[in-house]
């Protein structure tokens, strides 16, 4: 065994770090954390300064035997997990397992920070190690209390007054208030008519339009025209008359190029301009910075991908404006380095923005050795890098008023690329933007007299804000403070998997469940839900993280108010949390009508119930009078042996029974489909096709809810080759075509079957 031990968090980076150490070092990984808080009440001592009781947790603890085994029989061993909070909290639990083990006695142990793994950042690390930051340590213990603190007090809570399983957030509450509420404001939304004149006209070949702007002397504001009856009488005050060039006006326009990466601004990139979850994105960035073979054995492709700063180091920016001046023209490098100043408060996570390890490493030369996510996402970060050092793009831009009639006047823009700079390799995306009016403009002369092709007017409606996709929303929660960059994935996979939210066309849209929670949340813990201050307290923990605050004042602070809040919202009745009266009354016995939330989400009730059992969808309309139910001939409840009727629900028709509310029996109007293929777990029945809540399709056993076992993929009778599981999936994705897969994810087999459709 060698005298050096390095531990790192995964595998992958070991193996990386492992070929630069050489045969001096022995490089092992902690497979991520290696302990947890024990997930009990209790495991945050509030009355003992917020002590944690931690343990090792179990499917790590093979790994972790492995590094107490390596350290007996190391002299010096280096810590060098993540160069942030997080990873500087797993160095210290790894220090703090071997003093529990008694295994630092005469060892030398030091904490080594790397923000790329190059060979020269490894050994250049190694050479300068340091003590663990007791800072970054605190800061994040403080994160993990507060969550926790958060999540045993409210999630209970919702599970009595609205539905078990449920959950809330200290940074995914917030961020599911954002969602509802654009969901409000798109409800709320009024739309407005209004309308725009235009002008088309031409000189020699050249076709343009131009927008009327100012008419009878007056500016025009969006809502002057907003009928077609003012439309028309606006162009009638225009027909017949000349139209002639009052002015021309050119300049010259500069736009600079974006800053490298942040991770906040990855994500959003990814999304907008590859089409990748913030998952996928962070999955697909942490494999390019752990290290890919392109070759000549694993190196890291790009420098730490969890990071606030916009800044290069000195050595990179070298590399980069080398590269520039030997691959574009002179006018594309600027004069001296580009300077990028960050935005964020306290940019903590990582000295560097996320850049390629070496920029003369094109992503045509890696293509080769990366998947279609890696190549893409590598492709951006590259192409951003260069732009960023690279001179502002000109354009030279021209605006023409053209008077129709005596105060009436028109405008053409136009806009020509004189110079690309750094568009030449790349352009950054934005949300919900228009496309800017680049139309190509003749020669026009002040005093032009110029023919009216057409004169119309075209009808417009406001539109409501969009919903907000994974991107807009990270740039959403960045503005206001909420969370940081490592947080980003986590909070929208956890609004997902919760089914707090469904993603239509790629947009974030709240689901009933999601806006029952929110309400509950906004109305009873409104504090802790503000967008401030959820942004006050990140801004606590990175004064924590600098050292400007100690962490259990700030604990003390929050669990006061917090703990005294939930105590009082104890005595809520379901009916309070979930129910909101309507202005309307209930058809059948003239009782208020309520919306209230069932296992289907919501709907509109009678507030008689059970007396009355007036129900109706809430699309529903009101004034339509309800579908009586029809008897199934032939068939009886099997609960209570009355008539079942068909009915109509949220998600479509099923059968339940006449007696409801005293029978509550319900069941599909189409059998599920039965694949045949015995439950792999508890081998009496079998896999049977059904749907989730909102629609989705899985594969579960038919004797539940005895057994619970249930696959999102077809199931296919074939054992797993890999490791004998009794059934194999078939999953089809566009990348690799319909595979055989082993649905136990630790196993990770797959077999190709039917390869993709080759791309046109």
């Amino acid at each position: 065994m060698a005298a050096n031990l390095l531990i790192v968090e995964s595998p992958a980076k070991a193996k990386t770090i492992k070929k630069y150490l050489g045969s001096e070092f022995e490089v092992l990984a902690s497979y991520g954390h290696v302990r947890g808080l024990v997930r009990k009440d209790g495991s945050v001592d509030v009355n003992n300064d917020f002590a944690m009781k931690y343990q090792i947790i179990a499917k790590n603890s093979k790994h972790v035997d492995a590094i107490a085994q390596a350290v007996k029989q190391a002299d010096n061993i280096y810590l060098a997990t993540d160069p942030d909070r997080e990873g500087e909290a797993i160095s210290w639990h790894i220090l703090e397992i071997l003093k529990s083990k008694r295994l630092t006695v005469n060892k030398q142990i030091k904490r080594v920070v790397f923000h790329e793994i190059t060979q020269t950042a490894i050994k250049d690390a190694v050479a300068h190690p340091r003590d663990i930051a007791y800072d970054l340590v605190n800061a994040q213990q403080a994160r993990s209390a507060l969550d926790y603190l958060v999540g045993f007090n409210l999630s209970p809570l919702l599970w009595r007054k609205i539905r078990q399983g449920l959950s809330a957030g200290r940074v995914q509450s917030p961020a599911l208030r954002l969602i509802c509420e654009r969901e409000n404001e798109i409800r709320a939304f009024q739309s407005q008519e209004y309308w725009s004149v235009h002008l088309d006209s031409h000189k020699g070949r050249t076709k343009f339009g131009a927008k009327l702007f100012q008419l009878e002397g007056k500016k025009l504001d969006q809502f002057d025209i907003n009928s077609e009856a003012i439309n028309q009488d606006v162009l009638s005050k225009l027909e017949g008359k000349p139209a002639v060039v009052t002015s021309v006006e050119k300049k010259r326009k500069t736009r600079s190029a974006a800053a490298p990466f942040t991770t906040s601004t990855m994500l959003q990139e990814a999304g907008r301009k590859l089409g990748l979850t913030a998952d996928r994105t962070t999955r697909a960035a942490q494999q390019l910075y752990e290290g890919i073979d392109i070759g000549q054995g694993p190196i890291g492709l790009i420098t730490y991908m969890r990071t606030d700063s916009v800044t290069l180091s000195a050595e990179a920016v070298e590399e980069i404006r080398h590269y520039i001046g030997k691959n574009f023209e002179p006018d594309s490098l600027p004069k001296s380095p580009v300077q990028y100043k960050s935005k964020a408060k306290n940019a903590q996570e990582a000295h560097e923005a996320i850049r390629p390890t070496s920029i003369f490493r094109s992503p045509e030369s890696v293509k080769g050795f990366l998947s279609a996510d890696q190549f893409k996402l590598y492709e951006m970060i590259w192409k951003r890098t260069v732009a960023s050092q690279m001179s502002p793009a000109k354009f030279d831009v021209t605006s023409v008023d053209i008077e129709v009639g005596a105060g009436n006047l028109f405008r053409a823009s136009g806009q020509i690329l004189a110079f690309a700079g750094f568009m030449a390799v790349y352009l950054e995306d934005e949300d919900d933007v228009e496309d800017e009016d680049n139309a190509k403009l003749p020669l026009l002369e002040e005093g032009d007299q110029l023919p009216v092709d057409k004169l119309y007017g075209d009808q417009h409606f406001t539109q409501p804000p969009p919903r907000f996709t994974e991107a807009s929303l990270i740039k959403a929660l960045e503005e206001f403070g909420i969370g940081r960059p490592s947080t980003y994935p986590s909070i929208i996979t956890t609004l997902k998997d919760r089914e707090y939210v469904l993603v239509d066309k790629k947009r974030l849209t709240p689901t009933d469940t999601g806006e029952v929670v929110n309400k509950f949340l906004t109305e009873h813990f409104t504090q802790y839900v503000d967008y401030n201050f959820t942004a006050k307290l990140e801004d606590k923990l990175d004064e924590i993280s600098n050292g400007s605050r100690e962490w259990v004042p700030v604990m003390e602070e929050f669990w006061k108010g917090f703990h005294k809040q939930v105590e009082e919202k104890k005595n809520l009745t379901r009916a309070e949390v979930t129910h909101e009266a309507l202005d309307e009354n209930c058809p059948k016995c003239g009782k208020q009508l309520t919306i209230r939330f069932g296992k289907r989400g919501r709907f509109v009730g009678c507030s008689g119930y059970p007396e009355c059992d007036y129900t109706r969808n809430m699309n529903a309309d009101p004034n339509e009078a309800p579908e009586e139910p029809v008897e199934v001939e032939g068939r009886e409840c099997p609960k209570c042996g009355g008539p079942l009727v068909l009915k109509s629900g949220q998600y479509g028709k099923f059968l339940g029974c006449k007696n409801y509310p005293t029978c509550k029996h319900i069941e599909p109007l189409e059998k599920p489909k039965d694949t045949g293929v015995t439950c792999p777990e508890c081998n009496k029945g079998t896999l049977i096709e059904r749907k989730s809540r909102y629609g989705k399709l899985f594969y579960s056993c038919n004797t539940y809810p005895s057994c619970k076992y249930a696959t999102w993929n077809p199931p296919i009778a074939e054992a797993c080759p890999q490791c004998k599981w009794p059934i194999l999936t078939l999953k089809t994705t566009k990348r690799r075509g319909t595979e055989k897969v082993c649905p136990q994810k630790e196993c990770g087999f797959s077999e190709v079957v039917i390869p993709p459709e080759p791309k046109a």
